[in-house]
């Protein structure tokens, strides 16, 4: 892999893992149109390292939010093990879940359960489909019709105190789906967020720290794959590249959310859809 190669997939990467396009759609049409790859050893690495650069940039942007979340907790296992000793005296125990994001935590737990689930089942799915044009194309088209209905959705209040876990699982469930190439993970999880009721802001903060378990999931399941295959060092600009343009894409975010500007990405990937369906019926 060259380096405009490298830096044009993490420019893609960091862009649309963010921004509600479907980055795994937008990298299998480009790998599919200019055949990155072929007749060299399969990139699990450089997609590795990719997902890295956007989870440096998630953790830049949320870094308050998820080092508030890991001092929760340390607080939730600590309360966890004194209601233990507590039990054995006979003594009265407190609850373990007493603020929001406790139950922040605990969300993002139940989330990836069916995540990791869907997953796991969709893997073989996943990989046939990023081999094709069509199939790419039709799931930005479902993407289109998601980020159209958000676009409609009125906004409502839920916190992480007043979210139910059954929230946590639809999104979770959402979020597995979205391996998809096409289907958004951002933009499915935020239209399933606010159809749940969610205040747009927790939407989006929900929707981009619970990847966090997931992509770091599926990069651990990509290392035995990854193994033996050459490093190089265009992988590393590429990564630098997905975290820093994935910064600006999440603070981008923030704003479009704020003032729900949806449908814009909508209409682009009902375009980008139809492209890569009619294409797929000319390129070979």
């Amino acid at each position: 892999m060259n380096l405009v190669q490298a830096i044009i997939l993490g420019l893609l990467q960091g862009l649309t893992e963010f921004l509600p396009v479907s980055s795994s759609g937008h990298l299998a049409i480009f790998q599919n149109l200019l055949h990155v790859g072929e007749g060299t050893e399969d990139l699990f690495l450089f997609d590795i390292l990719l997902h890295l650069g956007t989870l440096i940039a998630i953790f830049v942007c949320f870094f308050k939010d998820i080092r508030k979340m890991f001092i929760e907790t340390i607080k939730m296992i600590h309360d966890f093990f004194i209601n233990i000793v507590r039990r054995i005296r006979h003594e009265e125990t407190h609850r373990v879940i007493r603020t929001g994001y406790q139950k922040f935590v605990i969300m993002v737990i139940i989330s990836t359960i069916p995540t990791g689930i869907i997953g796991v089942l969709l893997k073989e799915l996943v990989s046939e489909c990023s081999e094709t044009l069509i199939m790419p194309g039709i799931f930005l088209l479902i993407t289109s019709a998601l980020l159209f209905i958000a676009d409609r959705t009125p906004e409502k209040n839920k916190t992480p105190k007043s979210a139910s876990y059954l929230d946590a699982v639809i999104l979770g469930i959402t979020q597995g789906i979205a391996t998809l190439p096409g289907i958004s993970r951002s933009g499915s999880t935020m239209t399933a967020a606010l159809l749940c009721g969610f205040e747009k802001r927790f939407a989006v903060k929900y929707s981009f720290i619970m990847s966090i378990p997931a992509v770091a999931g599926a990069c651990v399941l990509e290392i035995k794959d990854a193994a033996g295959t050459k490093f190089e060092i265009t992988y590393i600009v590429g990564m630098l590249v997905a975290a820093v343009v994935g910064y600006v894409a999440i603070k981008s975010m923030l704003v479009v959310v704020k003032k729900k500007k949806y449908i814009i990405f909508s209409v682009y990937c009902l375009i980008v859809g139809l492209i890569a369906v009619v294409g797929s019926f000319f390129v070979h």
